[in-house]
């Protein structure tokens, strides 16, 4: 495809990377036209809307992946939209952690990749230095990440929402894509109310977007693994014993983070999220199932091999979700004086994990273009920081700029 053949694109997904997307394309390319396909009946409804709101700055990724080089790219240009937007931006430092001896071979290697990364103004601290920025944090060691913020992401979304259609595109609600037919000059994309021509199609679709892959005729794995993720509140009285955030030192076996202290812009502190299966991949109740999500991953190979691997980190998380005491006994270890008396139950989230029919899991962004359709097939954390980067980098392979 000639970049001159491209006037209309259609995106699947109104989450903050589709979104990006669409808002790169008109910025890019003024006169082309946009159309915006969410299943939902509002935008940023999944993991954009569900997250921590952190924009990382790239402490944990391999060096030259796509994720290291996109998140560094990408939190400088988050960081200047939230300022043209009037968009709240407080780059209030995060620490990672190690309280103790065994974890500090781990944290030499972080500390080796986050140098490697160029981490803005990332210092190594001592316990002394370490309570000087946190004051009521523990441990042995620590990385000081002052350029780390937190931001309102859904409030990001609805900003390139709005670009979008003052452009002359258009963002359709509830627009669940159902099949995709290539025709001559481009493809046919249907909805259970209407179809759209568009000459080229990006999938950006979370945790539909193997099956949304496999619309278009995409390869059958990696397949989305839905994991869910448990926050807890702190309550008012203990809020200001966190200034920014605390993070332990992640186990590189595990894709996830571990359970953290977080601000929020809303002056909240949060702690979480653990990590464990989720029976849905669009229901926040902590008891939902959806039985075709469920079957989909009992009845894939990859997530035995991948827990038959991990059952044992599995057991621990689950006893974090089952009792409250359990959970913050880890999150104590960081901050001591919060214990299971100053928190509440909050929020749920979902996180889209990609999985390989071997049982490993995908850890850098995936984007594949065939054609005349471009799919994002796995974004993870820090998808949200890298969006705007993750955007031009689509858009590149949209306009055949390589």
């Amino acid at each position: 495809m000639s970049t001159g053949s491209v006037g209309t694109v259609g995106i699947v997904g109104g989450g903050i990377v589709g979104l990006a997307v669409g808002r790169e394309l008109v910025r890019r390319r003024p006169g082309l036209t946009v159309v915006v396909l969410e299943r939902e009946r509002r935008l940023a409804a999944h993991q954009t809307g569900h997250n921590s709101g952190v924009v990382h700055a790239g402490i944990y990724y391999r060096p030259g992946s796509l994720k290291a080089r996109l998140c560094a790219r990408g939190r400088d240009l988050m960081r200047e939209y939230c300022a043209e937007h009037a968009i709240a931006y407080d780059e209030c430092g995060k620490l990672v952690v190690a309280v103790d001896a065994s974890e500090l071979p781990r944290f030499e290697a972080l500390a080796r990749t986050a140098a490697e990364n160029r981490v803005p103004g990332l210092r190594r601290l001592d316990p002394g230095a370490l309570r000087e920025v946190e004051p009521h944090a523990a441990g042995l060691a620590a990385l000081h990440s002052p350029r780390t913020a937190i931001t309102d992401f859904v409030a990001v979304a609805h900003a390139l929402a709005g670009e979008i259609v003052e452009a002359g595109g258009a963002v359709h609600l509830g627009a669940e894509v159902t099949g995709v037919a290539r025709v001559r000059g481009g493809l046919d994309v249907r909805t259970p109310d209407t179809s759209y021509r568009v000459d080229h199609l990006v999938v950006c679709a979370g945790l539909q977007s193997d099956r949304v892959g496999r619309l278009v005729g995409g390869p059958a794995t990696p397949r989305i693994v839905p994991f869910r993720g448990e926050y807890m509140a702190v309550g008012a009285a203990k809020q200001d014993l966190v200034r920014g955030m605390v993070y332990p030192v992640p186990d590189p076996a595990y894709p996830f983070l571990g359970v953290h202290f977080t601000r929020r812009v809303d002056g909240g502190l949060e702690v979480g999220p653990n990590a464990f299966l989720a029976l849905s991949r669009d229901d926040y109740g902590r008891a939902s199932v959806r039985w075709r999500d469920l079957t989909d991953t009992l009845g894939y190979a990859g997530f035995w091999r991948f827990a038959g691997r991990n059952w044992r980190t599995g057991l621990g998380e689950l006893h974090g979700v089952l009792s409250r005491a359990a959970y913050m006994r880890a999150a104590q270890r960081y901050v001591p004086a919060i214990g299971v008396d100053d928190v509440t139950r909050a929020r749920l989230g979902l996180r889209a994990q990609a999985v390989e029919p071997d049982g490993s899991l995908v850890d850098d962004f995936v984007i594949h273009r065939s054609d005349a359709v471009t799919a994002v097939r796995n974004a993870p954390s820090p998808a949200a920081t890298s969006s705007l980067a993750i955007a031009e980098h689509v858009v590149d392979r949209v306009l055949d700029r390589r």
